[in-house]
């Protein structure tokens, strides 16, 4: 689907919108004006948890730069921000933030950006000739909003149907971990989630729901505490109403 917002014309999407017509003017309007309607886009944007894309958005040159290199840049910039902020950096509670900010970004909460931290899934024999549903329920993840970068958290319920071969259970947690730990959306989460089961388990016959809370929404914004977002995603014979029913009785939705 190509979201689009109220200003735009049919077909176009907050990336073709047009700048300029190409004789030094913005169709009308100063660039100020314009750059500031800009800015009002994206905030609607990020304020509706729009994301664009199964792929995480990612640039070609992502991954030159190592681990250590990536953390003190960080730390570099994030002390930047905290002395923007007016917080005085010699204090013992707060001098070693930076360094602990950086680190927790590479080596913790982003670092499923790094496929490196894949993990790797070995298939097994199916030796006990299973071949019905097999669900995986109440994985626990933490992920972030890439809009506001303030977390996502709650539960992840995964299942499929074996097609020969089997994985071991504590794959599907690694899988679900993996893609948790980047900046996400939680539509996408869903979908890579199952797009990876898929491939690694060589079936189509997949499911994928997830139950989360937004701190983009709880702690900001409209700050609404109580509600959570459920999102789901059906494949292969989980298209089926009958075989999507008894996956959600097990998951106790």
């Amino acid at each position: 689907m190509i979201y689009t917002l109220d200003f735009m014309k049919p077909k176009e999407t907050l990336w073709n919108t047009p700048h300029n017509n190409g004789n030094g003017s913005n169709n009308g309007h100063s660039n100020g004006h314009h750059h500031a309607h800009d800015e009002d886009a994206m905030e609607e944007l990020g304020d509706h948890h729009v994301g664009m894309s199964v792929d995480t958005p990612l640039r070609d040159d992502a991954f030159l730069l190592d681990d250590d290199t990536k953390i003190d840049l960080i730390q570099s910039k994030f002390r930047d921000i905290m002395e923007i902020l007016g917080l005085d950096l010699t204090d013992d509670s707060l001098k070693g933030t930076p360094k602990r900010v950086a680190k927790m970004y590479v080596k913790e909460i982003f670092s499923g950006l790094n496929p490196e931290n894949k993990p790797e899934v070995r298939l097994f024999e199916n030796k006990y000739d299973y071949h019905e549903m097999l669900v995986e329920k109440d994985i626990t993840f933490f992920s972030n909003c890439e809009h506001h970068f303030v977390p996502i958290y709650g539960k992840a319920h995964v299942a499929y149907i074996p097609n020969g071969d089997v994985v071991g259970l504590s794959k599907l947690n690694r899988i679900v971990q993996y893609y948790a730990r980047r900046p996400q959306v939680q539509e996408r989460l869903t979908r890579q989630i199952a797009e990876e089961l898929k491939t690694a388990l060589g079936t189509e016959d997949v499911a994928v729901l997830i139950d989360a809370n937004h701190m983009c929404v709880s702690s900001r914004g409209v700050q609404d505490t109580a509600s959570s977002t459920v999102t789901a995603e059906y494949s292969g014979k989980f298209k089926n109403p009958e075989t999507r029913a008894e996956f959600l009785r097990y998951i106790n939705q």
